[in-house]
Formats: structure tokens, C-alpha cells, sequence
């Protein structure tokens, strides 16, 4: 703040100097937040489909990682080094090591199928992504870096049996995501929130059946990766992916802060990369 003082031999101010106290004076009286200028109007189906579009730009990816893990989510380890593979639409390989390289699971998840290798427990577990009793204590923690791995992934779109509602929340636009209920209504079971100047996901609700939170998920640092031929992704052609990742369980049980250090989209993946034969 600019505050404006006698000068010490008594004279006055000349014009000029007053001129330019009275601009910074003004300029601090009646500035305004840009990004109260920049809210952008969307509807559901505009978002939807943005939702198509990223999904879209995305055949394959490979990244490497690092997660924190608190309250157990987790039970063998509490920070891993990982790498993540993925080819659309639902081929997936997840690998954790500890810091000197060690191995402490390998998640492979192919169709209709998971096969999960934890190789300190000397245990090999096998199912369907849809029902992962089999892995026991396990089945929470990889469902939950399923969840995470798909804000990456750009696999968060509305499906077939699904609709989907707008609401404005402040800066935000909430879009809430429902499937059609036992009883024969409608159940919400997801709640995305955009930004309403650059219209990215930053945040995530998954619902249980009866309403409740089943986990949080937050997605930050959105960095550029690859190109895509549709220019309507981002004005350049850049696809905007989040390189932070925290994730919360709504059951309380701990939550996971994944840092992706490398993300390569629409590369060719070998056959041994997603552990296929």
C-alpha cells in the first residue's frame, strides 16, 4: 500500500507525482480478480461429451509413479515406485516396487479378467474386475488405484444406462452422474467437479448404493502430454492430463497421494509390457 508523506523540505507536491499516486491508489481500490471475468457457461451434454473427447484421445498410455500411502489402504508397503500400462479400452498393468527396486505386486487387469502377483507373499490371485472377493483384504486397496489411475486415463465418461445432471457450485460446475436403481429410479453413484475456466475434472466423488461416500478423489498439477488431432481438446492441440492425484477413502480406512513423474500417451505398447503372452 502506497501512502503518501510531507516532503522533508516542506514543499509541495508537483502535479506529476500527485498523478501518480492517485493511479496506484485507484489501481489498488479497484482491481478485480481476473478469474471472476473468465467463468465459462456449459451444459451437461457439453461436458458429457468433453468427457468423449478426452477419453477418446487416449489409445494407450505408460507412466512411472510414486505413491504415499496412510491408514493401511495399502497393507504391504507405504511408499511404492510404480509404473502404470493401459490399453484401451480396458487393458491394464499396474507394478509396484519399494525405493531400491524391489518387487511388491504386479496388477494385470484384461477384459473380463484380473490376475493380481505379490511375489513377497509368494501368492498368485485371479477373478473378475466386477467381483474381487478372491483377493480378500486386498480388493480395496487395487479397486482404489483403479479409481485413481482412470483420472488419468481420461475413462471417466457417462455410460450407455447412465444420465447426467449440471449444477453450478460457486467456480465449479458439479455434474452428477446417475444409474438406473433397483426400485426404478435413478441412484446417483458419481459427482465430478469442473473448473469453470478450463472445464478439467479437478475433483471426484464415487457413491456407494446408499448414498454414502466411497471415495474422494482429488486431481492436480495438470501438465501437457502428447498431441491430439482434435484442437477442441485444448486451443493448441495439447492434451492436459493430472500429474498429482489424492485419494481419499470414504470408509476411512487412509488415503493415497499418487506423483506421476513421466505420463507418455498413444505409444506403442509390446505385448510383455501389459504382460500379455
Amino acid at each position: 500500500m502506497w501512502y503518501w508523506r510531507k516532503p522533508p523540505t516542506g514543499r509541495v507536491p508537483s502535479l506529476w507525482h500527485l498523478l501518480v499516486w492517485g493511479v496506484l491508489i485507484a489501481g489498488c481500490a479497484t482491481s478485480v480478480p481476473q478469474e471472476d471475468l473468465q467463468l465459462k457457461q456449459a451444459t451437461a451434454e457439453e461436458l458429457t461429451a468433453l468427457l468423449r473427447q478426452r477419453e477418446s484421445a487416449i489409445q494407450t498410455m505408460k507412466g512411472l509413479f510414486s505413491a504415499k500411502v496412510r491408514g493401511g489402504i495399502i497393507p504391504i508397503a507405504t511408499r511404492v515406485e510404480g509404473t502404470v500400462y493401459y490399453r484401451r479400452p480396458n487393458a491394464m498393468r499396474l507394478r509396484g516396487f519399494t525405493a531400491i527396486g524391489s518387487e511388491l505386486f504386479e496388477f494385470v487387469q484384461a477384459d473380463d479378467q484380473f490376475t493380481l502377483r505379490l511375489p513377497t507373499m509368494g501368492r498368485v490371485l485371479t477373478g473378475h474386475p466386477a467381483d474381487m472377493s478372491e483377493m480378500g483384504k486386498l480388493a480395496r486397496p487395487f479397486q482404489l488405484s483403479v479409481w485413481a489411475m482412470r483420472g488419468v486415463l481420461g475413462t471417466g465418461t457417462i455410460g450407455v444406462n447412465e444420465t447426467a445432471q449440471v449444477a453450478e457450485d460457486g467456480d465449479h460446475y458439479r455434474l452428477e452422474i446417475s444409474s438406473p436403481a433397483p426400485n426404478g429410479g435413478s441412484l446417483v453413484h458419481r459427482r465430478l467437479w469442473f473448473d469453470r475456466q478450463t472445464f478439467l475434472v479437478v475433483k471426484e466423488d464415487r457413491l456407494t448404493d446408499t448414498g454414502e461416500i466411497d471415495a474422494i478423489i482429488q486431481y492436480e498439477d495438470f501438465r501437457a502430454v502428447g498431441e491430439s488431432a482434435d484442437l477442441s481438446l485444448v486451443p493448441d492441440g495439447r492434451m492436459l492430463r493430472p500429474f498429482k492425484i489424492l485419494l481419499e477413502d470414504g470408509r476411512g480406512e487412509g488415503s493415497v497421494q499418487v506423483t506421476f513423474h513421466e505420463l507418455i500417451p498413444n505409444t506403442t505398447l509390446k505385448p510383455s509390457e501389459l504382460a500379455q503372452g
